[in-house]
């Protein structure tokens, strides 16, 4: 009777330890979901999303380096911080939703083709940055986004300042290209051959130069060379290994 009595207790006990286990973790989850939300951390939050969507408007702005700066672009970026962090403040609100909202997200695509890996970048950032703003974490927002826009405008416009540009030219014979490599070596910081086209009775070279300085007036030097047809000097926005 006694052995039955102590199997009957520890039964009862096993039971309550696990009926106690799950009141903690329906309790924890639930108190992570406020049935309602303050008129104030939704002000507070937008308003930090907007400044710091604004800080990447200027920065992006600042550092562009490509060919065509497209302002509808970046202003999408504060769009997208502050529609992030919406997104994240209802989800805080209510666990019913915040399943809902991940699989009707789940199914968005961005069709919107990149050009550019750096906007890639932005991007990421104007979507995380709303995400840490939506949670409630500004400290991190904030001194998040200052750090990575000091990184980016340390290194981006670091490589813009030396701008690499290329000088197609078409001369005749190779006496006429090797008096053009020695006027560059004359005039430019560097110069780099990239691709030559050989062909009857001419020679398509083409040279990445750092240039001295920001006139290109050397190239009109070089089409007064003998045997040179023409030269042509493009801006390049891209990257080479130097």
């Amino acid at each position: 009777m006694a052995a039955t009595t102590s199997t009957t207790a520890a039964a009862t006990q096993a039971t309550s330890d696990t009926t106690n286990f799950t009141d903690i973790i329906k309790n924890s989850v639930m108190e992570n979901f406020a049935s309602d939300i303050s008129i104030s951390k939704i002000l507070i939050s937008l308003a930090v999303a907007f400044l710091i969507g604004l800080f990447i408007f200027v920065l992006y702005k600042r550092v562009f380096s490509g060919v065509l700066y497209s302002k509808s672009f970046n202003v999408s970026l504060i769009g997208m911080t502050m529609v992030t962090a919406m997104v994240i403040i209802a989800i805080n609100s209510n666990l019913v939703l915040s399943l809902g909202m991940v699989g009707a997200l789940s199914i968005v695509r961005f069709r919107t083709p990149i050009k550019d890996p750096t906007d890639l970048i932005f991007l990421f950032w104007a979507a995380a940055a709303g995400i840490v703003s939506g949670a409630g974490f500004f400290t991190l927002a904030a001194l998040g986004s200052a750090i990575i826009g000091l990184v980016l405008f340390f290194f981006i416009k670091r490589t813009t300042l030396d701008t690499p540009y290329l000088l197609v030219v078409n001369c005749e014979d190779d006496a006429s290209e090797k008096q053009i490599l020695e006027q560059l070596n004359n005039v430019v910081k560097r110069y780099n051959v990239k691709q030559k086209t050989v062909t009857a009775g001419n020679i398509e070279v083409t040279v990445e130069v750092r240039l001295k300085d920001s006139e290109g007036s050397f190239v009109n030097k070089i089409t007064e060379t003998r045997g040179v047809r023409n030269a042509v000097l493009i801006s390049y926005s891209g990257d080479y290994v130097s």
